[in-house]
């Protein structure tokens, strides 16, 4: 997870990410460890401004896995 790596290039602190979004900062604390769910990662990436996938390490190997159930999903590049 690049959580908190989104929040330092946004010049934010996880405590001020909570307030933006109402919720405790251990619940951010949570998040940051990769201990999440997909509504928490939509909700972050909504009030950092970015698209979700900005949350998440850039591939190594064409294809992420869902911090959920652990699927991994393949990522096709357009042409």
């Amino acid at each position: 997870m690049r959580i908190k790596e989104v929040l330092k290039e946004k010049g934010m602190t996880a405590k001020e990410l909570a307030s933006k979004m109402g919720v405790t900062p251990p619940s951010i604390s949570v998040a940051i460890n990769g201990n999440t769910t997909v509504e928490m990662l939509n909700r972050i990436a909504a009030a950092l401004g970015v698209p979700i996938t900005e949350l998440f390490e850039p591939p190594v190997s064409d294809a992420i896995t869902c911090p959920k159930c652990g699927a991994r999903f393949e990522i096709i590049a357009k042409e």
